[in-house]
């Protein structure tokens, strides 16, 4: 399908990044993925990475190489055509388009598989001329020990070009280079990888994908966190939090068609719809009430900063949004200074 040699490196072995690599990994056709670990470098280096999927069976993924660093990915010979990030977007504690910087030539482009909003924004500022591909999945994996994933269900990955968030750069270039990446990859995951649920999208219609899962993220993630640590099925079976939940999402709803000037598509679950089904989501605990947990920074910014910034540059404002952000923001700084207070 390809004669020439597609170079690939993921940063981020977590199990987002290793079940998406493990399906573009062709090198018989010419795609060799490899990958930045960090604590779990060795085990990858010496056994690959194993996975236990309920899609593909159970294989073994031996990407190309394994790196300890981005320098040490930096310095691999041939450069770097495809540059994913499946890192925890996290711009409030490192800067990603920074610590990627010594891999970008001119001939690469970055891929963004991150949750949130507003997540490409610091890549196109720092590499104005490189194609950005943007990247929103809906996939239950885990990593169970070190190099070892299981993937439970689902395996959706939505994809489109990004240049300005809504293609009014009037860069012909960026525009064509980030529409034919686009079009590869969907090739490349469907044809070769397998994956079924592989959906392209022109530039606005990708961010309205950003802006629908934000209905779930920015309702559910923050809510869960401030309500004691209930998860999603408790909260939405609580009327309070039910009618709480409702109003995120509709104020949601409602700003993202203003803000991107296209509404959602009628194929796109509605608040009710999405409550409705999270009642036999049983014993799901959302991510950032695992990370608060845990005690790990939060996807704060990208989830509730970012989505008020961005109405607000438009003229739209967003209350309950910016309620969630103060909140949470706060509860993280005050834990943050007690810990340093401990120490």
């Amino acid at each position: 399908m390809n004669d020439s040699k597609v170079n690939i490196v993921f940063i981020g072995a977590g199990a987002v990044g290793c079940f998406y690599a493990s399906r573009l990994h062709h090198p018989e056709n010419g795609l060799h993925v490899s990958l930045v670990a960090r604590s779990n470098y060795k085990a990858m280096e010496q056994s690959g990475v194993q996975l236990k999927t309920r899609t593909f069976g159970d294989y073994t993924f031996q990407p190309e190489s394994a790196y300890p660093s981005v320098q040490a990915a930096a310095e691999a010979e041939g450069g770097w055509d495809f540059i994913f990030v499946t890192t925890k977007a996290l711009p409030d504690v490192s800067n990603d388009s920074e610590m990627i910087s010594p891999l970008v030539g001119s001939k690469s482009c970055i891929v963004l598989i991150q949750n949130g909003v507003g997540v490409e924004e610091p890549f196109r500022k720092r590499f104005p001329h490189t194609p950005i591909v943007s990247a929103v999945t809906i996939v239950s994996a885990e990593q169970i020990s070190p190099g070892v994933i299981r993937q439970n269900r689902w395996t959706r990955v939505s994809i489109g070009p990004f240049t300005d968030g809504l293609g009014k750069t009037g860069n012909a270039e960026l525009e064509r280079r980030g529409h034919r990446a686009t079009e590869d990859l969907t090739r490349w995951w469907t044809d070769l990888g397998g994956v079924k649920d592989v959906e392209p999208h022109d530039e606005i219609g990708l961010q309205t994908v950003r802006w629908h899962k934000l209905c779930i993220n920015a309702a559910m993630n923050p809510s869960a966190v401030l309500s004691g640590g209930r998860g999603n099925a408790s909260m939405v079976t609580d009327p309070e939090l039910r009618q709480h939940l409702a109003g995120v999402m509709h104020e949601i709803w409602d700003a993202a068609p203003k803000i991107l000037g296209r509404p959602f598509p009628d194929s796109m679950a509605q608040p009710e719809r999405i409550l409705k089904s999270t009642e036999r989501n049983v014993g799901a605990r959302p991510s950032m009430l695992l990370d608060w947990e845990a005690g790990r920074p939060m996807e704060i910014e990208v989830i509730l900063g970012n989505p008020v910034r961005i109405a607000w540059e438009r003229g739209v404002e967003m209350p309950r949004l910016q309620t969630l952000y103060a909140l949470v923001r706060s509860a993280q700084e005050m834990r943050k200074q007690a810990v340093k207070g401990k120490l």
